[in-house]
């Protein structure tokens, strides 16, 4: 499987299919274009259970199944706000990529997506994330899209980062992802910032 970038204000990710069997899947209403030969399936992936837990991070019950049914064959799949899309290799990614609620555009049968709940109350509540974020695995492709420009950090054991929060779009599990609040009084009312600061530690 190749894939392309095309786009600058509203990127799509063109996927070309170089033998039958070759498949990708997307939540539903995420495909912008396509040859003859691809062929579409609508499921709940994972079963009903799974598809909750989608619903709850802002994805749709139903995924899109798309397979190719003769040789180099292609599919588009478009980001639906303005900003960037990101190609992830989870095959380097052994323990995965914790992701914000929808950043997923499309993957690779072969990654899986599950609900993940923030471990700490107040970083759920501050943090600018929510609560649930989505964890994605496996050893395939996973395009994901991203408000904006992306910024990569890589921190290294207990160096800190600090982000406004709404700003983080994905993380390592190995990252500790918590909320701490703006210290002074003054930056609280005047700084522009709000009243909290998400903190990553790597």
């Amino acid at each position: 499987m190749q894939y392309r970038i095309l786009g600058d204000t509203m990127p799509a990710v063109e996927v070309m299919f170089d033998a039958p069997g070759e498949s990708m899947y997307t939540q539903s209403g995420g495909m912008a274009w396509m040859t003859e030969g691809v062929a579409m399936d609508s499921n709940m992936r994972g079963g009903l259970g799974k598809s909750l837990g989608r619903m709850f991070t802002g994805e749709s019950i139903f995924m899109a199944n798309y397979t190719a049914t003769n040789d180099n064959q292609k599919i588009a799949f478009a980001a639906s706000v303005p900003g960037s899309i990101i190609p992830i290799d989870l095959a380097t990614l052994p323990q995965g990529i914790m992701l914000q609620k929808n950043a997923f555009l499309c993957a690779e049968q072969s990654v899986t997506t599950k609900v993940a709940f923030t471990k700490r109350f107040s970083a759920g509540l501050f943090g600018g994330e929510g609560f649930i974020l989505q964890h994605a695995q496996g050893a395939g492709k996973l395009f994901i899209e991203v408000d904006g420009d992306a910024m990569e950090f890589i921190l290294k054991p207990g160096e800190v980062l600090k982000v406004d929060t709404g700003n983080v779009v994905a993380f390592s599990p190995t990252v500790a992802y918590e909320v701490e609040m703006v210290h002074g009084l003054g930056n609280i009312l005047f700084g522009g910032e709000g009243l909290f600061h998400t903190k990553l530690v790597g």
